[in-house]
Formats: structure tokens, C-alpha cells, sequence
């Protein structure tokens, strides 16, 4: 405990914001050095950069339609001749360490002493530190959305066509990795709802929308020259928000759900039970997400804070706001949502989620205490895992590697054993079950993944006369068979 009193003393000294730097940069460390084995999307995307460092980066477009992180990736190899996966880690590692520096700056300029509050709720909310460990182009996304909203808060005080084109800048980082940044144009604009009524009013709405506007028309124009939008992201984003296929697919949900729940006179409210639920469950999830920092919510006093933090916040509110909105057309486009999804609801909430928690702690401060240890420990259970490791992929490359030849066909049900082995990144276009019973099979070897005393798995391959080479397990019992005839 001692030894803790400097680096408390340290930290003290330390201005909110590079606290947050430091300590993010010092949380994600710890999370990578227990990375065994690296995500599926870890491995996609330093796949696709080492293609587009051995074939050019018209290999990894031809791929990825939105490839610029892998690009990123291999890009910086050549600049500084690093693995490509610590280089993955490592800008992951700067992203999330500037995410949590320029909330935290954007909260303390607007939150009286919540500097070292948003620090502590930033680097324990389970909805951002629970992906520390991973490769995923969300890293760079968040940065830049919320850097965006930060420039957008200064603009708001000052204006200047300088400031905002510099937030559009930041917008185009955003997009860079992630083309649903776009939602945030809409979010932005409607923060000078209410200064409308003024011609100055229509000015500023002017000033800040003035790139995006050129841009549509730059777009346009294209458009009618005959040059068309050949961009396969770019389109499919445009199909996803078209209301008619939007409601196309909403009808079809209602539906579904009338005919399996709902009697003849409440059919009619099928949309609205859907969309409701859908609503409710991502409410639930950003709830979840929030961790102990969703405690404050219950009180009162700490949605009058909220509402006091509005004015100085309207960007993050809007942005909120408009992204829960572009959520719910996932939802119903998709019919899922994941986690990772919405963590940026989590995000953009912690400016508020600070004001709220000010008034917790001053109010209740032996629970604010206890809520301050929870956060400590929930910070370390973010990052360090003490559950069964997957050795079982890496002693199943290691197999493969020394019993197999890169022309042998493989099929492989992770591909990840595949990226460990050296065989690049194939993602496996059919199910196993298909696969094992194609007559002729086009694969030789057959790498599965089987939870402990898989029944279905060992009877398949018993009625297709496949024969189990070897098989690597785990200290939980979760295993990886090598098949052949």
C-alpha cells in the first residue's frame, strides 16, 4: 500500500486530461500482454494488411470494400518496419488513450471539477474498456467522433469558418474508419435549432454545414455527369437508410411478431410494439454499459445536473440523440445489435454521466467512496482475465504448420487457426455441418472447433466416416479436432 502513495501523489499533479492519457496507455498495455490469442476481426484486419503489403493495396480492396485501417496498418510498416500486430495494438492503443484524454478535457472545460471524475468513469466503464485488448477500427472511430464534438464545443463559443472546417477534418477521421460518422452532420446541425430565429442564427448553420453542403454537391454532380457512386460501401449505407427498404423491413418484423404473439385486435400496434421493444433493449444495453456510473441516474438531483450540463453539452446531447436513432434502423435492419455498437451511446453520455455523478458523490459521499473502489476494481477486471486461455488454437497451428503444405485444402471452421499457422485469414463460407457432408468434399483437412464431450460433432463425423488426427484442448476442455477421411 506504500508503495501506491506516490503514484496517487504523482497522479495528482497530473491535469486531468494527460492522466487520462497515461493511464489508458498504461491500462491497454496490461490488456494486450494477456492477449494470447487476438480476436477474429484482430486477425481480418492485420490479414488484409499483410496483403496489401505483399500484393499492393488493391488486394485488400478487392476484399474490403472500407479498407482503409488495414491500409493504416501496413502503411506504418513500411514507414517503421514494426509487426504489423504491434503496430495494430499500438495505434488501437493511441486511439483509445486520446478518446479518453479529449472526453475528459471536453467534460472538465464544461463541468466544474468533473475532471477527475470523467478520468475515473472513462477508464472503468465497461462499455469502452472491455475491447482495450482488441483490434477493431472503432478505436480510431470513437477518437475522431469525439474529437469532432470537442472542436464542435469550442466552435460553439468562438465560431470562425477556420474552426469549422477543422471539425470536418475530424469528421473525415471518423469516416475514415467508420462511413456511419456521417451521422454526426445531422447531429451537429441540429445543435443551432434553436438559434434559428435570428439571421445569425442561419449564419452559423451556414459556417458549420458549408464542406458537407460542397461535398453533396460535389457528389451530385458526379452523379449526373454519368460517373455514378460505384463505392459498394458507400451504397450499401445509402440502401441501409432508405426509408422504404427501411420500412419494408420493419413491416415484415411486426409481422412476424403479430402472427407469433399478438391477438387480431392488437395487430394493428404490431410497428409500434417492435420499434418500442427494439428501443427498450437498446436503453437496457447502454444501461448495462454504464456499469456503476448508471447508479447516480436513480436519484433526482442527478438528472437536474444533466439537464443543467444541456447548454454547455449540446453536441454530445444531439449526437446521442441521433445515434440511438441510427441504432434502432440497425436493429431493424439487421435484427441484432451488439455491444461494441453501442458503446459509443456510452461514450457520448459521459459528459452528463459526470454531472450526474458530482451531485452523487457530494450528496451520498460514503457511497460515493464505495462507488470509487468498485470503479478501481471494475478498471483491473476490464483488462486482466483469469479465464481459460485458447493454447488450443496456437498448438493447432503449430500442427498444421509442420504436418500440412499451404496447398493442402483446408477448411477451416476459426480462421484464426489459419492466421496462427501462417495460412493467412480464409473465412469459412459454409457451415461445418455442410462442409463434412459435401460429396466430393473439396477439402482434405478439416480444423473444428468442439466444446467438451460434444455429442453432435463426434456423430457427425462418426456417419461421414471422418477420422479425428489429432485433437488440442484447453485447461477448460474446449478443443480444437483435426480431420481427416
Amino acid at each position: 500500500m506504500r508503495a501506491l502513495v506516490p503514484l496517487a501523489s504523482f497522479a495528482r499533479r497530473l491535469p486531468p486530461p494527460a492522466l487520462a492519457f497515461l493511464a489508458s496507455l498504461a491500462l491497454s498495455a496490461v490488456a494486450i500482454a494477456g492477449t494470447l490469442v487476438v480476436s477474429k476481426d484482430a486477425a481480418y484486419y492485420v490479414d488484409l494488411a499483410r496483403q496489401a503489403l505483399e500484393h499492393g493495396p488493391s488486394a485488400a480492396r478487392q476484399i474490403e470494400s472500407w479498407p482503409w485501417f488495414p491500409l493504416l496498418i501496413a502503411g506504418s510498416h513500411r514507414l517503421i518496419g514494426l509487426p504489423l500486430e504491434w503496430l495494430a495494438f499500438l495505434w488501437c492503443a493511441l486511439f483509445a488513450a486520446g478518446t479518453c484524454a479529449v472526453l475528459v478535457a471536453a467534460t472538465q472545460e464544461r463541468i466544474a471539477g468533473g475532471g477527475y471524475w470523467a478520468c475515473l468513469i472513462v477508464l472503468a466503464m465497461p462499455a469502452f474498456n472491455q475491447f482495450r485488448d482488441d483490434i477493431i477500427r472503432e478505436h480510431g472511430y470513437w477518437f475522431f467522433i469525439v474529437l469532432a464534438l470537442w472542436l464542435a464545443l469550442r466552435w460553439l463559443e468562438r465560431g470562425g469558418w477556420a474552426r469549422a472546417a477543422v471539425i470536418h477534418l475530424a469528421l473525415a477521421g471518423a469516416v475514415f474508419f467508420r462511413l456511419e460518422a456521417l451521422f454526426l452532420v445531422p447531429a451537429l446541425a441540429l445543435c443551432l435549432c434553436g438559434e434559428l430565429r435570428t439571421r445569425q442564427g442561419w449564419l452559423r448553420l451556414l459556417q458549420l454545414n458549408a464542406l458537407p453542403l460542397l461535398g453533396a454537391l460535389a457528389v451530385l454532380f458526379v452523379t449526373a455527369k454519368g460517373g455514378g457512386l460505384e463505392q459498394p460501401r458507400v451504397l450499401y449505407f445509402l440502401s441501409f437508410i432508405d426509408p422504404r427498404n427501411l420500412l419494408a423491413r420493419l413491416d415484415l418484423m411486426a409481422t412476424a411478431f403479430a402472427e407469433a404473439v399478438l391477438a387480431k385486435y392488437a395487430a394493428d400496434e404490431a410497428r409500434q410494439i417492435v420499434v418500442s421493444g427494439l428501443a427498450l433493449v437498446l436503453l437496457a444495453k447502454f444501461v448495462a454499459l454504464n456499469g456503476p456510473f448508471t447508479l447516480p441516474l436513480f436519484f433526482a438531483r442527478g438528472w437536474s445536473a444533466m439537464r443543467q450540463a444541456y447548454p454547455g453539452l449540446r453536441p454530445f446531447a444531439w449526437a446521442w440523440l441521433v445515434y440511438l436513432l441510427l441504432l434502432l434502423v440497425y436493429f431493424v435492419q439487421k435484427g441484432f445489435v451488439n455491444s461494441r455498437y453501442v458503446s459509443l451511446l456510452n461514450l457520448l453520455a459521459l459528459p452528463f454521466l459526470t454531472s450526474a455523478l458530482l451531485v452523487f458523490v457530494q450528496r451520498f459521499p460514503r457511497l460515493g467512496k464505495g462507488l470509487v473502489v468498485v470503479a478501481c476494481l471494475l478498471m483491473l477486471n476490464n483488462v486482466v482475465s483469469f479465464g481459460a486461455r485458447k493454447t488450443h488454437y496456437l498448438e493447432a497451428a503449430a500442427w498444421l504448420t509442420q504436418h500440412t503444405a499451404p496447398a493442402d485444402a483446408v477448411y477451416y471452421e476459426d480462421a484464426r487457426i489459419a492466421y496462427y499457422a501462417g495460412r493467412g485469414y480464409p473465412i469459412p463460407l459454409q457451415a461445418r455441418e455442410k462442409a463434412l457432408v459435401q460429396v466430393p468434399s473439396e477439402f482434405r483437412y478439416f480444423v473444428l472447433t468442439a466444446k467438451r464431450d460434444e455429442v453432435s460433432l463426434s456423430a457427425l463425423l462418426e456417419q461421414q466416416h471422418k477420422r479425428v488426427l489429432v485433437r488440442f484442448a484447453n485447461r477448460k476442455g474446449d478443443g480444437v479436432l483435426i480431420v481427416g477421411d
